[in-house]
């Protein structure tokens, strides 16, 4: 690499504009406000970029690929705070700097929510330059989101000419502070100053293009499928793999296993059908950019619940637990057994309103009222920190069979933590979410359960669940 590369940064700015999964007109109506806020199209030195990379750093290195149009993107810092991405390309990619100006200025012109903005380029010497702003198994709502945002970018793109896009892959995709996928301006740019390159593996590539070398608008909807398919498997699977699967009407090994209880199998057959569609070896039977958002706007789901919890990242400048935790999803996240039965102990059982059934009607028969000495000697023992009673005097309440607490569950689980008996207390979360699938306590409590069995990537994941509860109880 060295001083022979060439370089192209691309950075897009933090977006205050309110996400609206299902109407375009809004994203066009705040396209206005998305040119308000970004500066115009601008050149910028080479030393700008040098200090913004710390020198290019490898230590900056976001993703390296390509051999046929080798690229290496960097992550920085602009001295005004802004974020930026810098993309390197081969010496020989664009020799004209008049032709690299000129595709770059075109693509300048772009402003959309949706598109990580290009809002500059550098072209010194050998240089070329543009600039861009800029995770754990991901949630199944939010996979549906990055699809609909993605293709709502492409028809975005194919609406002000600019249909073509090189080269459309999971690097593409980049996120802003809010969480939201945006796509990336540098597939509007050719990968060279014929545009013939296209640096995926050949399993990937769209048969048109293995056939005469050129990419049609078409191409990119074949790429877009190769996209569908790494958000259902959240693996890079080849289409003529895929195919196989869905024609033998096994498209549920297609799915990731991480999401198995978390989708429809109607979403699930959706999802495959439109990547199927996407996929077909004839490009005029593949739908357009439109037609994509059409079929992706009915599968989004949790809508109102902003991207940035649905990823489980910090929002704002807070750290993750000032930002989503709850103080019992904090002591849950350090498993502070401790601090977890002081906030259940003083919580108490105000979240069985509704969920648990007294049977008040047969209160007072013998049977509903030693189920009721159990539970109150249960509670007595919680209280003392007398676990190993707690536990007896819970479980003779819950085999009683005569009510329902999802709060006696979670205090026998934490009862269980205290013993080191993790597996037991993991059944008693699930068994609480059973009763009450809307509880962030069940979720914390289960998060705490699998970390203690060194399950921490699940632990990270339930952790979420039970912070996007929390913040759509709180606007509620």
């Amino acid at each position: 690499m060295g001083a022979r590369c060439s370089k192209l940064s691309l950075c897009f700015w933090p977006s205050n504009i309110k996400s609206n999964l299902n109407d375009s007109s809004d994203i066009e109506n705040g396209n206005k406000n998305e040119k308000d806020s970004l500066p115009g199209f601008s050149e910028f030195t080479l030393d700008q970029l040098k200090a913004a990379t710390s020198g290019f750093s490898s230590e900056n290195v976001v993703s390296e690929h390509g051999e046929k149009a080798p690229n290496v993107v960097y992550k920085g810092t602009l001295d005004d705070g802004r974020w930026i991405a810098v993309k390197r390309f081969n010496r020989s990619a664009w020799p004209d700097s008049r032709q690299f100006l000129e595709e770059a200025r075109a693509v300048g012109l772009l402003r959309n929510e949706r598109l990580a903005n290009l809002i500059g380029c550098c072209c010194e010497g050998d240089e070329r330059l543009l600039w861009l702003r800029e995770t754990q198994p991901m949630k199944w709502a939010m996979r549906l989101r990055v699809a609909l945002y993605l293709a709502q970018a492409l028809d975005y793109c194919s609406s002000k000419g600019q249909a073509l896009y090189h080269d459309l892959n999971a690097y593409r995709v980049l996120f802003d502070q809010d969480g939201n996928p945006r796509l990336s301006c540098f597939g509007l740019m050719k990968n060279s100053k014929d545009g013939k390159s296209y640096s995926t593996n050949l399993a990937f590539t769209p048969p048109e293009y293995l056939r005469t070398g050129r990419v049609i608008p078409e191409s990119l909807v074949y790429s877009f499928g190769t996209l569908l398919l790494d958000l259902l498997s959240g693996k890079h699977i080849p289409p003529s793999h895929a195919l196989d699967l869905i024609r033998g009407k096994n498209f549920l090994m297609l799915i990731d296993s991480c999401l198995e209880g978390h989708f429809s199998n109607d979403d699930g057959t959706e999802l495959v059908r439109l990547a199927s569609r996407c996929l077909q070896y004839e490009p005029r039977e593949r739908p357009n950019a439109k037609s994509l958002v059409t079929a992706l706007i009915p599968l989004q789901k949790e809508t109102e619940v902003p991207s940035y919890v649905l990823l489980g990242i910090p929002h704002g400048n807070a750290p993750l637990n000032q930002t989503l935790l709850s103080p019992l999803g904090e002591a849950c996240s350090r498993l502070d057994l401790t601090a977890i039965h002081e906030i259940l102990e003083k919580l108490g059982y105000k979240d069985d309103e509704g969920v648990a059934n007294e049977l008040s009607f047969q209160m007072w028969t013998n049977q509903i009222q030693e189920t009721l000495n159990s539970k109150k000697h249960g509670d007595a023992a919680f209280r003392a920190k007398d676990f190993v009673t707690a536990i007896d005097s819970y479980t003779e309440f819950i085999d009683g069979g005569t009510m329902i607490s999802p709060t006696v569950f979670a205090r026998r689980c934490l009862c269980y933590l205290m013993n080191d008996m993790a597996q037991e207390a993991l059944g008693d979360a699930m068994q609480a979410l059973v009763i009450n699938p809307e509880w962030p306590t069940a979720f914390y409590l289960q998060a705490a359960a699998l970390k203690s069995l060194g399950m921490d990537n699940d632990a990270q994941e339930t952790l979420k669940d039970g912070t996007s509860l929390e913040v759509k109880k709180s606007k509620s």
